[in-house]
């Protein structure tokens, strides 16, 4: 689906996804994580500097290829991407998977420029039928967490979206907002896919497209509201107040909605009543807009007089003297 599509992108048929529950950072929810990452270390938990797992790390079966048991190593092992690179160039056939996985590494550092670059090769490197065989078995319980939006992540299983949604969030970072959408393009519609899409869309100024891609959203969930205050922020561009007040509205009526989120969502609520002019602070009144004031009538400019005529009115009045008429 293209940038320049109408139709909703965030209905998702599948059964199963590998997306986990959405976060919203703030100043406690960081402080919290960093002292959850300190106990861990201190209980002797998973390096954090380790791409995550979900659970534990899985073991090799026998008679695999020779390159698996060195890959395997390397991917649930290393700290820093130059030991999977030195791989991919030692095995060609495996270089996209080393590629891949660097980068998504890389990108846990917050490595965006790097992390960009190395997910790129190995998206344009083919792997052998080896490789996508040891993929498919070992590597689907790593997880990456990606921000979506500002302060919205994702926990993320290996797998498509994981490596789309890293690779896009590296692009915004570092300047590239239009690539970045354009990396979105291919992706099975979801809500992480939508949120990403739409808040990189807004950001280029499309306004028009947000609002067609959202259209019919309700708030099911964090991700849901997150997404329709940025419908909200594109109705409010197009000057559809009424409509920016409903999508308000709908983020505000569930009430298990996260916190950041309502303060955002009656944030944005006063932009609205700032920005339509209203005076009146009776809520029933905020979703009407006054009327456009009608236009006043410029005053008609005097008719612009045509040289010939000028000169046959002096030409006919000095005749007259001439005459004594």
């Amino acid at each position: 689906m293209s940038s320049g599509d109408t139709a909703p992108i965030y209905w998702d048929s599948r059964d199963l996804t590998p997306f986990g529950q959405a976060h919203l950072r703030t100043p406690v929810h960081d402080l919290a994580g960093g002292v959850g990452g300190l106990l861990t270390g201190v209980l002797g938990g998973r390096n954090p500097a380790l791409l995550s797992i979900d659970g534990e790390v899985p073991r090799l079966k026998r008679l695999l290829p020779k390159p698996a048991k060195a890959i395997h190593e390397a991917v649930f092992t290393s700290r820093e991407p130059e030991r999977l690179i030195t791989l991919a160039r030692a095995y060609p056939g495996w270089a996209g998977l080393c590629y891949l996985t660097a980068g998504l590494l890389v990108y846990k550092h917050g490595g965006y420029l790097r992390a960009s670059e190395l997910l790129q090769r190995g998206l344009t490197t083919r792997n052998d039928d080896e490789a996508n065989r040891y993929s498919s078995t070992y590597l689907t319980r790593i997880v990456t967490r990606i921000e979506l939006a500002e302060r919205v992540e994702i926990p993320v299983l290996f797998s498509e979206e994981s490596v789309f949604l890293a690779l896009a969030h590296s692009l915004r970072e570092t300047g590239r907002t239009e690539a970045a959408l354009d990396a979105l393009a291919g992706l099975p519609p979801s809500l992480p896919m939508a949120l990403a899409r739409c808040s990189l869309a807004l950001t280029l100024g499309r306004s028009r497209t947000v609002i067609d891609w959202t259209e019919g959203l309700l708030n099911a969930d964090d991700l849901s509201a997150a997404l329709l205050l940025v419908r909200a922020r594109a109705l409010r561009r197009e000057g559809r107040f009424d409509a920016a007040h409903q999508a308000i509205a709908e983020v505000l009526r569930r009430r298990k909605t996260h916190l950041a989120l309502r303060n955002d969502a009656l944030t944005d609520r006063a932009m609205l009543v700032l920005e339509s002019s209203r005076r009146s602070l009776n809520p029933r009144d905020w979703g009407r807009r006054r009327t456009d004031p009608e236009p006043q009538r410029e005053l008609e400019a005097p008719v612009p007089i045509r040289k010939d005529e000028e000169m046959r009115r002096i030409w006919e009045r000095d005749w007259k003297e001439l005459s004594g008429d």
